[in-house]
Parts: C-alpha cells; structure tokens; sequence
C-alpha cells in the first residue's frame, strides 16, 4: 500500500512539473529541468518459511455423544412419546390391510370376479395411505429427533473445548456418521476418541436429568431417525 502511494505521488509530482514546463515558455538557452526520479519500492525481507508444529488430536462421534448423554436419551424419549398415537394409528391400519388381505386370500372360490376386484382395490386404497401416512410420520420424527440432538450437542462445546484446553488437544476430528455422509474413514490409537469421556463429564453438569429407563422391544418395527447434521461446537 505505502509503494502505491509513493508512486502515485511521485506521478503527480512528476505530472506538475511537465504541465508547469508546458504552460511557461522556456528563456532561450535555459534548461529543461529534468524530472525527479521515482522512488523505487521497499521490498520486505523474506518471509521465514512455516514450521512444523506437533498436534495432539483428539476424535469424537459428536452426534453419539449428544444421544448417549442422559439429557439426549430423555429428549429422543419424549419425541417418541410424543408419536405413539400416530404409530398406534398407523399399526391399526396395518392390521387392518393384513386381515383384508387374508380374506381376500382364503374366500377366493366363494367370491365373484366383481367382489374380489372391489376388495383388491379397497386394499390397494389402505396401502397408499398407510404409506403416505407413514412417510409423513417418519419425516415429521426424524426432524423432532434432529432439532432435540442438536441442541444437546450446542451444549457440549464449552465441555468440549475445556476438555480439550485441559489436555493439551490442539485439534478435533468430529466421527460422526460413514464417510459419505461427512464422517472420517480414520484410524486412532487408544485414548484418542473422547466421546466417552464427553458423556460422562456433561452428565456431570446435569444431575438432575436421568437416563430413561430401556423400553420393551416391540413386535412392530419401530420409527428410526436419519443421522442429524452435526453443529460445531461454539467457544464459551
């Protein structure tokens, strides 16, 4: 910057003089003063080059640490909860089809073209919605069980970064999920994933929240949640 304004200066001190020269007649044998010369740039010193630093890098699962914390196990409860009566709709539908089906199946000689036609298209009615009503349950969960992850995540950049201050990390590589869909495809040495240690000292700061307690496996499949985007880790 200070070379550009330099030159520039230099320019219009050089411009006046040319123009001063043109408009006053030179006196016969007098010279033209020259034009004064132009300072030429200062050119730094040469950078020195980059030098190595050791690095002590940590690795997290950063959406498993959210979920395994007690606070993230009570909030993906609550969500499902919070979606029973649509499940129970939907597996009273499905039991619905399953035994207009099997009608359908054992009182074929008993039944006229027309009427098997009728209850073949009265089941394909139920099936579409049953996916439609399914399909729109399931998006409407996996964006609850998102929003709740992440905001438990969001908690657990302070313990985080003082997890890592503490410990002398200088870097963290964030696990979660296969490498297509952002995770590493890495390999660490023992004591490098902190997730573990993460849960444990968040739990720390949450005394009153509890883990629930395990529910009974069902016979119906139940509603999975995608993978949610990982938030970073915000500095106290």
């Amino acid at each position: 910057m200070m070379s550009k304004l330099v030159l520039a200066s230099a320019l219009a001190a050089g411009m006046t003089t040319v123009g001063m020269a043109q408009a006053t007649p030179d006196a016969p044998g007098t010279p033209t003063p020259a034009a004064p010369a132009v300072a030429a740039p200062t050119i730094p010193a040469s950078m020195p080059p980059p030098q190595a630093v050791a690095a002590r890098i940590a690795i997290i699962s950063l959406i498993d640490a959210a979920a395994a914390t007690n606070e993230g196990q009570k909030a993906v409860a609550d969500v499902q909860k919070k979606y029973e009566p649509q499940k129970t709709k939907l597996d009273a539908l499905q039991a619905e089809i399953d035994s207009l089906t099997k009608q359908l199946q054992t009182a074929t000689a008993t039944m006229s073209d027309g009427e098997k036609a009728t209850r073949a298209r009265t089941i394909d009615t139920k099936q579409k919605q049953l996916q439609r009503d399914a399909d729109d349950a399931q998006t409407s969960y996996t964006a609850d069980v998102q929003d709740a992850i992440q905001k438990v995540e969001q908690k657990l950049g302070p313990i985080i970064i003082k997890y890592l201050q503490q410990n002398g990390f200088s870097m963290l590589l964030d696990n979660t999920g296969p490498p297509q869909q952002g995770g590493l495809n890495v390999l660490w040495a023992p004591g490098t994933d902190i997730t573990e240690v993460i849960v444990t000292a968040y739990n720390t700061t949450t005394p009153g929240i509890a883990a629930p307690a395990p529910s009974a496996p069902t016979a119906t499949r139940p509603m999975r949640p995608a993978a949610p985007k990982s938030a970073a880790p915000k500095q106290p």
